[in-house]
């Protein structure tokens, strides 16, 4: 035509090509056929490949493939004809090529012959399938374009005779090679020579597999594009590759059989796709999504109309430019002498040089030129950003090239190209495709290396190895997410830095964390940039192959930052700073990495090899320096993100601290390390102090007396009379002097959240002074002067116009008691604990009464027997000749006296007071205030030197009051305190212990508070009566009988029914009279007993006769004449629920007091723990898919025959727990082993206990969906709904960690009634949670005010519909649940689980 096709605009190349084969639309198609056959064989070890390849059978599958195919266009052309198949009827010719050349005419002959079809001005599609059975293109040294031509050469002949013979035609040239494997398919007609797999398949990696292919298709697009097929205006040709993910994983595993459906659907997304992009390779695993023609390009894709054009061609023609780098440091020398810490590391004192990981330190493609993709299997060790040592720094910029700049005589960097074992690649051990599980060998190897190189001293030089690992973990985590878990991660990163630590001398290790590998997303769905997109997706499917908002994408990313914080918790534990010359440092620098742009916004592939995977050398230059950069800074100062689109200075060390940053030397003097890497504050300011982050505190305050003013903190060990110097800045709770670098105090870690934090004390002085500013803590005060104290700091915060009173979030830390306790024993009136109790809550109500938005911690006071120890044990350095004056009440007592005994006696009585007033509840009724008493300082562990004598370092030089480094442990321990849920905080310091900053966490990013702890302070209820207070008022019935299931107000029940098993027929809720089997006390069922009141019995009907007094059906007694609509049995199981059903609905048709039709129904159905007990007599039966379905054919009876109800499925508690902790206490034979077969003799640990609760999980889950199933959401007036209140409870226990048998019967197996009562209550508070916020455990802690109350913006119990998780349109129902179901589970396993393990942690003091 003259035209270049591939300039001219899309609508213009239509209209050229308008009747042409390259405008085909699917809706012009009139027949489709194929020639080739498929075969699927039973098994290739029980036939003979070469004997078996032309049968019926294999046509057969052929034929299928092609009707599934001729189905998919028949929605374009619903008169498409039926599609022809190869007869079989050929016999055996001589070779696959012959016999494809007999069907290609006997198709001829089919299509003249059919009446149906016009032969002349019908369009047709054949599809010719044929495959390279030997998979030699695979092979790293196949020659592709030789392959390809010979396999051509064989299909010319059919070619040619079907575009003599028939016009109209769209050829499918089907590569079947790799689409079902080498073992169980015959891939249609064979076009290797040879039928076994090539002997390099076995040793070809991964990466080269994956090349080979992408060159393999490349070459036939190539080949036919320009091949005189792609001319002819009513003939085609297309290569359609069919390639399987399976096939590219390993050569050696048994592949995944794919059946002619997907086959077909592939292959129909194939033509969907234009040439040079058919770049998705099928899966078995996973359904197939049709693709569509799109308006702009509704035609079948050709070559031409494509505008296809060879991958090379797309690559900017210039070279690679590689990147070079100079450093000008002034000092480059060594240390004077050998350092014998890796803590005084300089860059000129490293002699060697080292590196683990996979083909990014391997250099795959770092030095290939653009466009030559088959260069990636290249491994350019020389050019490798962290161990790479080719030319030198001025041209190649790596870390080894850097460190020559220091030490030029650098040993191990790795040099040219070649694999690990080449002699070029040294101490550089990257193995391409390598991950975390390959670490442990590739250490072993390196130590090895290091101990046979003679140019080394092994045990003398210093050495710098860097590893970085995870970005194949993560590509293949979708595959085995087991195998790929964050703690398999970090198991096998520990086992290989274990192996250095233990073996390598004078080493400094880089761990480099894994990158954000997400964004490689960014590249490949930017189809204006050029890659590989099929190379990509091979390499790294889990990451691309999912749609942006799926769960799956989801699950990965948050995969990716386990592995990141796995890697942080490893390290950071210390486990590799146990030797003064070894250690290992985590480098962020790739933590988070944004996708580099080029100018015109687009990802910048001059970043990438040619593959768009692997890094180009101008990738390995700016990590290097990143890398390099990272190295210098202190710990919590490195970067974590870079901006790689710029080029990155090196730095030069710290003239005055010119060493590798480590853990260790990152801080001074009395610093600390805060390694939380989440600060920032919520999304928008808090109204809730139980909603308070860190980054959230605006200001800091104190009150207190000499301790917190800072008394003596930096006076020097001999001079006395400095204690008097108040060191504010230094104060442990109130202090800002210096950093947190070398200072540590509550502020300075607080600042490390926000460095607009205000309200702290600088340098000396007294209260008054402007630089103590909201320390208004003084010399001297007592309990009494604290409320003083209270007043004047409110008034300075008002009139201090850094703060904005009522708007900024403050923490306010009261210390008070030494000096009351100094002077009890002079006034036992004056100092008794009801006078500091009351003085205590008079400064508390002042900061409560009238300061919004506060913390306060209240700090438990050291107990005066530490100050005896220290001061009356070091008789020569403390004065105790002034003892009577600086505390005489503590100091001079004698030894078992009686007044060191009254001592005692009110230091614990000002001590339970304290715990008294707060646990009161007096400051917990604003919703932006709160006091939380903090207990670290309770019991102090003072260390004992070598003579025996307490250490006095700690100590100021009047022994009495705390030095910096004693304050320093107290900023550490109350920090802690805070982020410590009540009932599990630590109430002892140990002066000497390395008290690390701890951080918070994603699931607990709060300040902890009694609400946010889930924390109920204990009380001792009446043993005989386990009833509940109602303090809910003014609940009537609705308006009107509600007609929505979604608008049920508890006063709107009028009839309650159960079923289940003993459960809730109450079997042993009371202690039996005698030895017969216990009784049933139905009318004490948490469920469904309606025996006595509230007051006295906790059920549900109980709770709902408060709303509703004529309620109807529940039970009272013990005999089944009076259970009522308890339709529960002992002993049953989840297969008797569809009966337990039937009998119900039959009871409630029966009764003449129910209106079956009008009154509302609530039932609750609870059943598993006999399926869990005899699960191990027959598996199957007991499945949860078996339980599940029981449930739901229970459920759909209750469905079609009962109006108007509500239904509660609750979920079966674990059983497991049951089995553990009854130390033999129990009267009767313990049921969950006499009763339990699944339990009996199994030990606590034992594969037939994991498996149960297994099993105990898969019921749950199971249970747990039942909510969101779209057939229960048809009708208005029905709701199921999961009450997930026993997901995560755990056994009760007692004050002495055992279990706490008052919650179960006599046989230990079932429940008491207080354990009804627990259970009952759990329930109603269920039902008044949405859902997907649904409280998931049950703490088992007895109050009588735990019940909750309907609300007046939510008088209704919640369903999904009202708990806002689906929309009120019945019709949109279903587009909902694909995201209803997990955001709801998640929610409610967060909070559950963060409930269970506060109740483990209360239970465990």
């Amino acid at each position: 035509m003259g035209l270049r096709l591939n300039a001219l605009p899309m609508r213009l190349l239509l209209v050229l090509l308008l009747g042409q084969v390259h405008s085909l639309r699917p809706s012009d198609l009139k027949i489709v056929a194929a020639i080739g056959n498929l075969e699927t064989l039973p098994d290739s070890g029980m036939v003979d490949l070469k004997k078996q390849i032309w049968t019926e059978n294999g046509l057969q599958q052929a034929c299928m493939v092609v009707t599934v195919l001729s189905d998919v266009i028949r929605y374009f052309n619903p008169s498409l004809l039926r599609p022809l198949c190869p007869s079989g009827k050929t016999g055996l010719p001589r070779d696959d090529t012959e016999n494809l050349w007999i069907q290609a005419k006997e198709l001829v002959r089919s299509m003249k012959e059919n009446v149906q079809l016009d032969f002349q001005n019908d369009w047709k599609v054949i599809n010719v399938f044929f495959s390279n059975v030997s998979q030699c293109h695979l092979c790293s040294s196949a020659n592709q374009e030789s392959l390809v031509k010979d396999s051509m050469d064989k299909l010319t002949k059919t070619l040619d005779y079907l575009h003599q013979e028939i016009p109209k035609v769209f050829v499918n040239l089907v590569d079947l090679s790799e689409a079902t494997g080498t073992s169980q398919w015959h891939q249609g007609t064979r076009l290797s020579s040879s039928d076994e797999p090539c002997s390099c398949l076995a040793e070809t990696s991964k990466l080269s597999r994956v090349v080979m292919q992408w060159s393999y298709q490349e070459t036939w697009e190539k080949f036919l594009a320009s091949s005189k097929y792609n001319e002819y205006r009513s003939f085609t040709a297309v290569f359609q590759p069919l390639f399987s993910d399976t096939a590219l994983s390993s050569i050696v595993e048994k592949p995944l059989v794919q059946d002619p459906t997907t086959l077909a659907l592939s292959l129909w997304n194939s033509m969907m796709e234009p040439a040079g992009q058919k770049d998705e390779p099928l899966s078995a695993k996973e359904s197939v999504h049709i693709k569509c023609p799109t308006q702009e390009k509704p035609y079948l894709f050709t070559y031409k109309n494509s505008l296809y054009l060879p991958g090379s061609s797309k690559f900017p023609k210039k070279l690679e430019v590689r990147e070079g780098a100079e450093i000008r440091c002034p000092d480059k020398d060594p240390s004077d002498s050998i350092p014998t810490s890796v803590h005084r590391l300089k860059p000129a004192d490293i002699k060697v040089i080292g590196a683990l990981g996979d083909s990014l330190t391997a250099g795959n493609g770092a030095g290939s030129t653009p466009g030559n993709v088959l260069d990636v299997l290249t491994q350019y060790r020389g050019l490798s950003w962290s161990v790479g040592g080719d030319q030198n720094l001025s041209t190649v910029t790596t870390l080894a090239n850097i460190l020559r700049e220091f030490n030029p005589s650098l040993r191990g960097f790795s040099v040219g190209t070649g694999k690990e074992s080449s002699s070029g690649a040294a101490f550089n051990q990257a193995v391409a495709g390598d991950k975390a599980e390959d670490l442990p060998i590739r250490a072993r190897r390196l130590v090895d290396l290091m101990k046979n190189d003679t140019r080394i001293n092994f045990q003398e030089d210093w050495k710098i190895i860097t590893l970085f690992i995870g970005g194949n973990d993560l590509c293949d985590f979708c595959n085995d997410q087991v195998r790929y878990s964050p703690q398999n991660f970090s198991d096998n990163i520990r086992k290989a830095l274990d192996i250095l630590h233990a073996e390598v001398p004078r080493t400094f290790v880089n761990l480099v964390l894994v990158l954000e590998i997400v964004n490689l997303r960014e590249l490949y769905l930017e189809k204006k940039v050029y890659c590989p997109r099929l190379i990509l997706r091979s390499l790294c499917p889990c990451v691309l192959k999912f749609d942006d908002n799926s769960t799956e994408l989801a699950a990965l990313i948050e995969v990716n930052k386990k592995y990141q914080e796995k890697t942080y918790q490893l390290v950071e534990s210390g486990r590799y700073d146990t030797k003064d010359d070894f250690t290992v440092v985590i480098q962020p620098f790739f933590e988070k990495v944004d996708m580099p742009k080029n100018s015109a916004g687009l990802p910048d592939n001059t970043f990438f090899a040619p593959d768009c995977f692997h890094f180009s050398s101008k990738a390995h230059a700016r990590a290097a320096s990143a890398l390099w950069n990272n190295m210098l800074q202190p710990v919590d100062k490195k970067t974590a993100q870079h901006n790689f689109e710029n080029k990155i200075n090196i730095s030069c060390p710290d003239q005055v601290w010119p060493f590798l940053s480590t853990y260790k030397n990152s801080v001074q003097g009395h610093g600390s390390m805060l390694l939380c890497r989440d600060r920032a504050p919520s999304a928008s300011p808090p109204t809730s102090v139980h909603a308070l982050r860190p980054a959230d505190i605006q200001v800091v305050a104190a009150l207190g007396d000499s301790l917190t003013a800072g008394n003596g903190i930096g006076s020097k060990p001999d001079d006395l009379p400095d204690v008097n110097t108040q060191y504010r800045g230094l104060s442990y709770s109130s202090g800002g002097d210096g950093s947190l670098r070398n200072v540590t105090t509550l502020p300075n870690i607080l600042w490390k959240f926000n460095n607009n934090l205000t309200g702290y004390a600088l340098g000396m002085g007294d209260a008054n002074d402007t630089n103590a500013f909201l320390n208004q803590a003084v010399p001297g005060a007592k309990a009494e002067d604290l409320a003083r104290q209270a007043q004047t700091l409110v008034q300075r915060m008002k009139e201090d116009s850094r703060v904005n009173f009522h708007k900024d979030w403050k923490v306010i830390t009261v210390l008070i008691g030494g000096g009351d306790l100094c002077d009890s024993c002079t006034d036992s009136n004056l100092y008794s604990a009801a006078k500091f109790f009351g003085h205590l809550r008079d400064a508390l109500d002042i900061l409560h009464r009238e300061v919004p938005r506060a913390l306060v911690n209240l700090v438990d006071f050291m107990n005066p027997t530490v100050m005896r120890q220290v001061f009356l044990g070091n008789p020569d350095k403390c004065p105790v000749q002034q003892a009577s004056a600086l505390c005489n009440c503590v100091l001079s007592p004698r030894e078992g006296s009686q007044e060191l005994a009254r001592l005692e006696v009110i230091t614990q009585a000002y001590q339970n007071s304290m715990r008294e007033l707060v646990e009161s509840g007096r400051y917990d009724t604003q919703e932006d205030f709160s006091v939380v008493l903090q207990p670290f300082f309770r019991h102090v562990q003072v260390p004992v030197l070598e003579g025996g004598s307490p250490d006095t370092s700690f100590f100021a030089p009047d022994c009495i009051h705390p030095s910096q480094k004693f304050h320093s442990q107290l900023s550490r321990a109350l920090w802690v305190n805070m982020l410590q849920p009540l009932g599990n905080k630590t109430e002892s310091l140990d002066l000497a212990a390395d008290i690390p900053l701890s951080c918070p966490t994603q699931d607990e990013p709060f300040l902890r508070t009694l609400q946010n702890s889930n924390y109920t302070y204990s009380t001792t209820p009446d043993p005989e009566n386990w009833g509940s207070d109602f303090l809910c008022a003014g609940w009537n019935p609705s308006n009107s009988v509600p007609t929505s299931v979604h608008e049920l107000q508890p006063a709107d029940i009028k009839v309650v029914a159960a079923l289940g098993d003993a459960l809730t027929t109450a079997v042993g809720a009371r202690p039996s009279n005698s030895s017969d089997l216990l009784l049933p006390w139905r009318g004490l069922s948490w469920s469904i007993g309606g025996d006595g009141i509230l007051d006295t019995h906790t059920t549900l009907p109980n709770i709902l006769k408060k709303f509703n007094p004529r309620i109807l059906g529940f039970s009272t007694g013990t005999q089944e004449e009076t259970a009522g609509l308890n339709a529960a049995t002992e002993g049953a199981r989840a297969r008797d629920m569809p009966a337990q059903a039937r009998d119900l609905v039959e009871r409630m048709k029966k009764s003449p007091e129910i209106n079956l039709e009008e009154d509302w129904k609530l039932i609750t159905l609870l059943i598993g723990s006999n399926d869990l007990c005899h699960y191990c007599e027959n598996p199957e039966a007991h499945s949860a898919e078996e339980y599940v379905r029981h449930l739901q054919q229970t459920l759909d009876i209750f469905y079609e025959e009962l109006p108007r109800t509500f239904i509660n499925v609750v979920e079966v508690m674990e059983l497991t727990g049951l089995h553990q902790g009854q130390g033999g206490k129990c009267t009767m034979p313990l049921a969950a082993q006499s009763n339990c077969s699944c339990l009996r003799g199994s030990q606590e640990n034992s594969p037939e206990i994991q498996k149960l609760k297994q099993l105990n999980w898969n019921f749950q889950s199971a249970v747990s969906k039942l909510s969101y199933q779209h057939r229960y959401m048809q009708r208005e007036d029905f709701a199921v709904v999961v009450q997930p209140f026993f997901q995560n409870t755990v056994v009760p226990l007692n004050d002495r960690g055992g279990a706490d048998l008052t919650f179960f019967s006599e046989d230990c197996f079932h429940f008491s009634e207080r354990g009804h009562a627990e259970m009952a209550t759990a329930l109603w508070n269920n039902m008044l949670e949405p859902v997907g916020h649904k409280t998931t455990s049950n703490n088992f802690t007895y109050s009588r005010t735990k019940l909750k109350c309907p609300t007046p913006e939510h008088p209704y119990f919640y369903t999904l519909r009202n708990s806002q998780l689906l929309p009120d349109q019945a019709e949109e129902t279903s587009n909902v649940l694909s995201w209803a179901i997990p955001v709801a589970a998640i929610l409610g396993i967060v909070f559950g689980v963060g409930m269970a393990m506060v109740w483990r942690a209360i239970r465990s003091r």
